[in-house]
């Protein structure tokens, strides 16, 4: 296995660990290249995608994100990026189309 999908499955598996605690179903997901569905599982109608890059690009991974959703018929996802310098995961960084946050508010009654 190559070092730059070592250390995307080590931060898919921050994330997942972090997720379980309150989503116990929360799991890391296959490969599944153009059909990709974002990296976690478990969590009915929501796509996670988790990037550990030097260099945030968020306009490529909200691309991929949207494709991703897309994929999964899911209405909701977030890419989560590590935060450089801690393995906290309730520390890195949850990105979303701002079209997704509105619906979260929305859905939880504001």
């Amino acid at each position: 296995m190559s070092k730059s999908k070592q250390k995307g499955t080590r931060a898919e598996n921050h994330v997942v660990a972090y997720l379980k605690e309150s989503f116990p179903y929360a799991e890391r997901r296959a490969l599944a290249g153009i059909n990709d569905k974002g990296d976690v599982t478990g969590i009915p109608g929501v796509v996670v995608e988790v990037k550990d890059h030097a260099k945030i690009t968020l306009s490529e991974w909200l691309k991929e994100l949207e494709q991703e959703m897309l994929n999964a018929d899911a209405s909701t996802g977030a890419v989560v990026a590590k935060k450089r310098g801690t393995l906290d995961v309730g520390d890195w960084y949850a990105v979303m189309p701002v079209s997704v946050g509105g619906s979260l508010l929305k859905e939880a009654g504001y």
